[in-house]
């Protein structure tokens, strides 16, 4: 007789774990869905299975992300391949890429700047949702360039390039419809960064000085120079920056500033339009 929980029900009410994270790992051992533990829940876990499993919840109580453990994330509709050489996707993200698909025409083409694309969760988002779009992802970055380049691949998406570059560096005189962002925007000493997953997570792409807001201030500074007329930038910030964020878009001579709550009510989401056309500078 088997001296482990030998079914798919036993090994889950013996995971002292979360019951979702629980749940998303012996999926990801088993590589079947959700409704297939909920429809077979007498399936018997083979000895490896099994060992595996207790490994991996092991492994979660010792604090690393269920993401990290599984090596991918469900995103919008799509599932991204992530490792600890990027953030983690977050549902809250997905606001900003119903905003960016509100702007961008389904039926003609248009230019769309990813800055600090990490996993590629924005920029192939959009590109899988307007194909006509040509889209280019960049990242400071080259293991999370690569990352994004196999999870364009991986979902066939093809209206895409990547470059390997700090923010605006390898971009020239181009200019765009609309520039989206999720940058780094926690504070440098923010005690959120001692706990849960942000531990693991890498802290290039968390933080961003004193204030949090060094990469967003450069962003709008810089994004006039590569906006078309009347282009929109669009850009993830923390629950706290929404009003220093419009602030810094009025500096920058943009118009039609707005920001947008998530789920949750808090203001995630800031941007406006580039009414002005700025001689460019390096940077």
């Amino acid at each position: 007789m088997a001296l482990y929980p030998n079914t798919i029900a036993e090994a889950l009410t013996a995971a002292s774990i979360d019951k979702v994270d629980a749940q998303l790992l012996l999926q990801h051992v088993l590589n079947v869905d959700h409704a297939f533990l909920l429809t077979h829940p007498e399936q018997v876990l083979t000895e490896q299975q099994h060992a595996d499993f207790l490994n991996l919840t092991q492994r979660r109580k010792e604090g690393l992300p269920v993401a990290y453990l599984t090596g991918q994330r469900t995103f919008y509709d799509l599932t991204f391949e992530v490792s600890n050489a990027v953030l983690i996707p977050r549902p809250e993200t997905e606001l900003l890429v119903d905003l960016a698909l509100q702007h961008i025409p389904a039926d003609k083409p248009s230019k769309i700047l990813d800055l600090g694309t990490g996993s590629g969760v924005l920029a192939i988002t959009i590109a899988k949702h307007r194909p006509y779009a040509q889209v280019t992802a960049v990242d400071v970055s080259k293991d999370a360039i690569a990352i994004c380049q196999r999870n364009a691949r991986n979902v066939h998406v093809q209206n895409i390039r990547f470059i390997t570059a700090s923010w605006f560096d390898e971009l020239l005189s181009e200019t765009f419809d609309l520039i989206v962002s999720n940058p780094p925007y926690v504070a440098d000493a923010d005690p959120h960064l001692q706990q849960g997953d942000l531990r693991f997570e890498p802290r290039l792409a968390l933080t961003a000085g004193v204030n949090g807001l060094t990469c967003i201030q450069h962003i709008i500074d810089k994004a006039p120079q590569y906006l078309i007329r009347e282009g929109w930038l669009l850009f993830e910030h923390g629950y706290d920056q929404a009003a220093e964020c419009s602030r810094l878009l009025r500096d920058a001579d943009f118009s039609n500033i707005c920001s947008y709550p998530d789920l949750a009510g808090i203001m995630r989401v800031s941007g406006g339009q580039a009414m002005a056309f700025h001689s460019r500078s390096n940077g």
